[in-house]
C-alpha cells in the first residue's frame, strides 16, 4: 500500500508542476489527491498504526480486543484530530488575513500606491511597485499581493511587453519579500507554528539574503526596460464622490490592517495562543473601524464596498484548498513512515543542508514550490537536542535541526526564491502567466537567469551571516 500511496502523490505532483498544459486547477487535484491517500490509508491502517504508534495505541486498546475498528477509532481521535488541529490553525490564519484585504480594499486603501508609483520613468515605477510589493508581501500572503500588484500595475502600464517584464519583478518581490517573514508566507507560517523557528531569529537570518534576491534580478531587468514608457493617465474624480474614504482614514486603516499583523508574533509570545486568533483579533479591530468610519453610508444605504476584482476571492480561496491538499498528502507521508525513510536517505547520501537547499530549490522550479516545502519541512522532526536524532550523525550537522536551525532556513529560503526560476514553480508565477500571457519560454529566456544568479548570491549572503553570527 506504501507504494500505491507514493505512486499517486508522484503523479498528482507531476500533474500540478503540468497544469499550464493540462488545465487541471491544482487545487483540485492536491484536494482530490489528499482524500484517496487518506483512504488507501486508513484501509490498511492497524500495520502502519502498530509501527508508528504501538505504545500508544496498546494504551488505547487496553482491555479491549484489537479490532479494525479499534484502529480506526484510534486513529480518529488521536493521529487525524492533531493534524486537523494544525489545518485549521493555518485555514483559519489565511480566511483572517483575506478578509482584511477585502475590508481594506473596498475602503480603498491601495489607491494611494498607484498615485505614488505613477511615473513615465520605467525605474521610477518599477523599483516603485517592488517596494510595495515587498512592504505588503511580509504581511499578507504572497498570492494576495502578487495579485493586488498586478492589478495595480495594468491601471499603470499601457503596453503588454512591459507588463511582462514589471510583473515578473512583481512576482520575485512578492516570493522573497514573504519568505523573510513568519507570516509572509504559508510554508514560513507553518515553520512557525511547528515550533521549529522563532519570529525574530527567522527574519534576522533571512533579511539580507531576501533582499539581494530581490534587488539583483530588479536591477537587471530595470537594465532592460526603455528609459520612459506609456503610462495610463488617472480618470478625474467627479467632486461628488464619496466612494472611498478621506486619504487620512485609509491610511488609518492600513496601519491597523497590515500594521496589526506584525503584532501577531507578540501576540503569540505573550498569550501562547495560536496565531489565527492574533490574525481575527485584527480583522475585528479593524472590522470594528470600518463600520465607524462609514457609518453615514450605512445609515443612507450607500454601497459599504467597491467593485472588487473577483481575483482577490478566487486565488486567495484557491491556495487555501491548494494547501489543505498538499498537508493531507503530507501528512499520510508521515504517517506511513515515508519521511522517516527519506530522512535516513538524506543523511546518508545527502549529509550537507546546503546541497539538500539547492536540489530542493531546484525541485520547487519545476513542481510547486509550497508542495515541495511542505514536504521537506515534514522529513525532519524538531530536534529539542542533538540526542534526539541519530547518534550517527555528526554534533554540527544534527544542529541544523534544532529550533531556529540552519535547515529551517534554507528550505523556506530556496523553496520561496527558487520557484521564481519558472513561473510554473509558484501560484504567483502562475497567475502572472493567466493575467499576462506570459509563457515559459519567454521566462526562461528572459527572467530565468537573473532570478538564478539573485539566488545563489543570496545564498553566500546567508552562509556569510551565519559564518559571522556563529
Amino acid at each position: 500500500m506504501t507504494y500505491a500511496i507514493v505512486s499517486l502523490i508522484i503523479i498528482a505532483y507531476l500533474l500540478i508542476a503540468n497544469e499550464h498544459i493540462t488545465r487541471i486547477n491544482k487545487a483540485t487535484i492536491a484536494m482530490f489527491t489528499g482524500v484517496v491517500v487518506w483512504i488507501l490509508y486508513m484501509s490498511t491502517a492497524t500495520d502502519f498504526t502498530l509501527k508508528m504508534h504501538g505504545a500508544e495505541y496498546a494504551l488505547f486498546h487496553e482491555g479491549v480486543e484489537s479490532s479494525s475498528g479499534v484502529v480506526k477509532e484510534f486513529i480518529a481521535r488521536h493521529v487525524f484530530v492533531r493534524y486537523g488541529a494544525d489545518l485549521c490553525g493555518i485555514v483559519l490564519y489565511l480566511l483572517a488575513t483575506m478578509n482584511i484585504v477585502n475590508v481594506l480594499n473596498s475602503n480603498g486603501c491601495f489607491e494611494f500606491i498607484t498615485d505614488v508609483v505613477r511615473a513615465r520613468s520605467s525605474r521610477h515605477l518599477l523599483w516603485g511597485l517592488v517596494a510595495f510589493t515587498c512592504l505588503i508581501s511580509v504581511n499578507l500572503d504572497n498570492l494576495t499581493t502578487t495579485v493586488l500588484m498586478l492589478l495595480i500595475m495594468r491601471r499603470i502600464v499601457q503596453q503588454t511587453r512591459w507588463r511582462m517584464w514589471i510583473g515578473a519583478a512583481i512576482v520575485i518581490a512578492a516570493n522573497c519579500g514573504g519568505a523573510a517573514t513568519v507570516i509572509g508566507d504559508i510554508t514560513s507560517l507553518f515553520v512557525w507554528t511547528k515550533g521549529a523557528i522563532t519570529p525574530t531569529d527567522f527574519t534576522a537570518a533571512l533579511a539580507l539574503p531576501c533582499l539581494m534576491s530581490i534587488v539583483v534580478p530588479t536591477y537587471l531587468i530595470s537594465r532592460a526596460l526603455p528609459d520612459h514608457i506609456d503610462i495610463i493617465r488617472p480618470t478625474a474624480i467627479y467632486r461628488g464622490d464619496q466612494s472611498t474614504l478621506p486619504l487620512w482614514q485609509q491610511v488609518l486603516l492600513l496601519v491597523v490592517g497590515l500594521g496589526g499583523l506584525w503584532f501577531i508574533p507578540t501576540f503569540h509570545r505573550i498569550t501562547l495562543l495560536p496565531p489565527f486568533l492574533g490574525a481575527l483579533c485584527v480583522l475585528g479591530v479593524l472590522w470594528v473601524l470600518h463600520e465607524i468610519m462609514n457609518h453615514r453610508r450605512i445609515l443612507t444605504d450607500q454601497p459599504l464596498t467597491q467593485s472588487t476584482d473577483r481575483q482577490f476571492q478566487y486565488a486567495s480561496l484557491q491556495t487555501i484548498m491548494y494547501f489543505v491538499g498538499i498537508f493531507l498528502c503530507v501528512s499520510v507521508c508521515i504517517e506511513t513512515g515515508i519521511m522517516a525513510s527519506i530522512q535516513a536517505w538524506c543523511d546518508e547520501w545527502i549529509h550537507n543542508i546546503y546541497v539538500m537547499s539547492i536540489a530542493m530549490g531546484t525541485i520547487s522550479a519545476f513542481l510547486d514550490n509550497i508542495a515541495v516545502v511542505l514536504t521537506a519541512i515534514n522529513i525532519y522532526p524538531v530536534a529539542d537536542d542533538i540526542n534526539t536524532l541519530s547518534p550517527a550523525l555528526d554534533p554540527t550537522y544534527a544542529q541544523s535541526f534544532l529550533q531556529n536551525g540552519q535547515y529551517w532556513h534554507l528550505i523556506i529560503y530556496s523553496g520561496c526564491v527558487a520557484g521564481c526560476l519558472l513561473p510554473i514553480g509558484n501560484v504567483c508565477g502562475y497567475s502572472l502567466m493567466k493575467a499576462e500571457g506570459v509563457s515559459v519560454a519567454w521566462y526562461v529566456r528572459h527572467i530565468m537567469p537573473k532570478v538564478l544568479l539573485g539566488w545563489l548570491l543570496g545564498l553566500g549572503t546567508y552562509f556569510l551571516v551565519d559564518l559571522w553570527l556563529r
